[in-house]
C-alpha cells in the first residue's frame, strides 16, 4: 500500500490515527490553519503526486467550518497532483435535509454532493446516511458502510439471551435497519406509533408488534441528535413494563440537550460509534463509544486494491 495516504482535517483527528493503526500507515503531514480574518489554510508538507489519497473529514458540528475545510483540502490535494482523492465522511452533514417536503425549501443534501464534486473528489466513502438515496445525489462513486456489525458486537457481548430481546424501531421510518439488527441478534420485533403533533413535536404513545413487558428492549436510530425522539420512545416501552432499555445510534450528535435528557431517561445505556468526536463533558456513564475505525480501515483497504466493500457485510 505504498501508493496510498491518509490524511486527516481537523473535525476528527483521533479517528483517522486509529484508522491508520489499522492499516499500518503514518498519518499524512498536512497543516491546516486559519488566517486572522477566519479564512481556512491549508499546505500538504509531503509529496502527493501520482498517490491514493484519502481525507478524513466528518463534516460533524462545527458543520460549516468543517465542511469548507474538506473542501479546500479537496482542492489541495487536486492542485498537488494526487492521483484519486477519497473523501472519508463518517457523518454526512446536511443529510437530513434530503427532499423538498415543502415549498421554497432546498435539498441542502444534493448542493452537498454538488460542491464536493466539483470540487475535486473522486470517490467519497460514507457510513449510516441518514437516507440511502443521498448515494444517488454524487455523479462520483460513493461507498456507504453500516455500522450495524459494531453496534451489534456491543451487544452481543452483553449475552442476553435471544428470548429476552425486543428489537424496537422508534418509528415507522426505521423498521429496515431495525429488522438488520434483529437478523444478527435475534429477538422479536416491536414499533413505536410516532405522529406528529405539530411542525416541532412528535407524539409516541403505542407500541405495534411484539410485547416488551419483562423484555430487554434494544432502540436503533442512525443518529442522536437532541435525544428527544429516542428517548420518548425509551419513555414509552418503559411504561409498557420493559425490564432493561438500551439505546444505539451511529452517530452522537448529542446537541441542546441531550445529555440532560439521556440522564434523566429510563435507559440503562446508550452505544454510540466514533464517527463524531465526544466531548469530555458529554462522556457520562450511560455513553459506551464503539471504535468504527477497524471497519473504516478494512474499507478504505478494500477501495485502494479495487476489491469489494459490499462483502464485508455480508
Amino acid at each position: 500500500m505504498n501508493d496510498m495516504k491518509l490524511f486527516s482535517g481537523r473535525a476528527h483527528p483521533d479517528l483517522a490515527r486509529r484508522v491508520c493503526a489499522y492499516l499500518g500507515l503514518p498519518l499524512g503531514t498536512v497543516v491546516v490553519g486559519n488566517f486572522p480574518d477566519g479564512e481556512i489554510s491549508c499546505k500538504i508538507d509531503e509529496d502527493v503526486r501520482g498517490r491514493d489519497v484519502f481525507i478524513v473529514q466528518p463534516t460533524c458540528p462545527l458543520v460549516n467550518e468543517n465542511l469548507m475545510e474538506l473542501l479546500i483540502m479537496i482542492e489541495s490535494f487536486k492542485r498537488a497532483s494526487a492521483e484519486r482523492i477519497t473523501a472519508v465522511m463518517p457523518y454526512f452533514g446536511y443529510a437530513r435535509q434530503d427532499r423538498k417536503d415543502e415549498g421554497r425549501v432546498p435539498i441542502t443534501a444534493k448542493l452537498v454532493a454538488n460542491i464536493i464534486t466539483r470540487a475535486g473528489a473522486d470517490r467519497v466513502l460514507a457510513m449510516d446516511l441518514h437516507a440511502a438515496q443521498i448515494q444517488g445525489f454524487f455523479d462520483i462513486p460513493v461507498d456507504h458502510l453500516y455500522a450495524a456489525p459494531v453496534i451489534d458486537g456491543h451487544f452481543k457481548k452483553m449475552n442476553i439471551a435471544e428470548e429476552e430481546i425486543v428489537v424496537v424501531s422508534p418509528d415507522e421510518g426505521s423498521i429496515k435497519r431495525a429488522r438488520w439488527h434483529l437478523g444478527r441478534l435475534g429477538g422479536r420485533l416491536a414499533i413505536i406509533d410516532k405522529r406528529r403533533t405539530s411542525a416541532e413535536e412528535t407524539s409516541q404513545e403505542h407500541i405495534i408488534g411484539a410485547p416488551v413487558d419483562g423484555k430487554t428492549a434494544l432502540i436503533f436510530d442512525d443518529m442522536i441528535s437532541t435525544a428527544g425522539s429516542i428517548c420518548g420512545a425509551a419513555e414509552v416501552v418503559h411504561e409498557h413494563g420493559a425490564r432493561q432499555i438500551y439505546l444505539a445510534a451511529t452517530h452522537g450528535i448529542l446537541c441542546e440537550g441531550a445529555i440532560e435528557r439521556i440522564e434523566n431517561s429510563p435507559v440503562n445505556g446508550v452505544v454510540i460509534t466514533d464517527t463524531i468526536p465526544l466531548a469530555p463533558e458529554k462522556a457520562i456513564e450511560k455513553i459506551t463509544v464503539e471504535s468504527i475505525a477497524p471497519l473504516l480501515g478494512e474499507a478504505i483497504k478494500r477501495i485502494h486494491r479495487n476489491e469489494s466493500v459490499s462483502r464485508l457485510f455480508v
